[in-house]
């Protein structure tokens, strides 16, 4: 259950009491345990908020070029106006929040598996979490995306379909997934299900944290008239140089079954 704001003290496990950390949420989902924090990151003196399934991290503020470069790459593709674009993945909301600041998107419906990410931004937990709630054109749907992909014709009665972009930012790579059961989808048939769900010249686009995978490309360049795979540097303070994402851009040809 979400506990609210907590105090801005906690104790940091050593017995001592500290202004620079706190634990927002935990619970256990059907992907695992799962869990937001808020640090304060000390030689930056900003606030991180960072997302952990089990020991593992998800997603930091600290490292959002890629996020927001998927909504761009993706909506840089489309001309016209009244879009209505699908956003798989909620987390932080960086993506969603992206999609958003284009006046030409219509709708934004973002489908995320776990109700607890939506309780996040529906408590105003989050940075973008407010921005996102008082916008009438963003819908946040609970609802297991590669599901709705594999067995429906349509994703949902709530949901624009066909629509003009389908934005994916779930999975680490096509090669490294939360969960077994998504792997169908990076397949040929699981990508046509993709592609039966867009408009004539509708847009697919998706996050990868590892290089771009030429064989995954190659399976989308079968599905749609074009695909580039983009690479997305970006500082890293930990490192102290630079690191980079992926992020895949493919065009569905300009007639669909799905738009007859």
């Amino acid at each position: 259950m979400i506990r609210g704001k907590v105090p801005d003290f906690v104790h940091d496990g050593k017995g001592d009491v500290s202004s620079q950390f706190e634990e927002i949420d935990r619970r256990i989902t059907p992907l695992g345990e799962i869990s937001v924090r808020r640090r304060l990151e000390p030689t930056l003196l900003v606030d991180v908020y960072e997302v952990k399934l089990g020991d593992e991290f998800l997603m930091s503020s600290l490292f959002t070029v890629a996020e927001v470069a998927l909504a761009k790459l993706a909506l840089a593709k489309l001309s016209g106006d009244h879009l209505d674009v699908v956003v798989a993945g909620l987390g932080l909301g960086y993506t969603a929040s992206a999609v958003a600041v284009d006046p030409r998107v219509r709708s934004l419906y973002v489908v995320e598996v776990l109700d607890a990410v939506i309780e996040w931004h529906e408590h105003q937990l989050l940075p973008l979490s407010a921005e996102l709630i008082a916008n009438p054109r963003c819908h946040l749907v609970q609802g297991d995306f590669f599901a709705m992909i594999a067995s429906a014709s349509r994703f949902s009665s709530e949901i624009p379909d066909p629509c003009h972009a389908v934005l994916v930012d779930i999975d680490h790579s096509p090669r490294h997934h939360l969960h077994p059961s998504h792997a169908a989808f990076y397949s040929g048939a699981g990508l046509q299900r993709v592609a039966d769900h867009l408009r004539p010249g509708g847009v697919f686009a998706m996050w990868s944290d590892d290089p771009p995978d030429v064989e995954f490309v190659a399976v989308l360049e079968d599905v749609f008239v074009s695909c580039e795979a983009h690479v997305v540097t970006f500082p890293n303070f930990y490192t102290d140089g630079e690191s980079s994402s992926t992020v895949y851009v493919a065009q569905q040809r300009e007639s669909s079954a799905a738009d007859q």
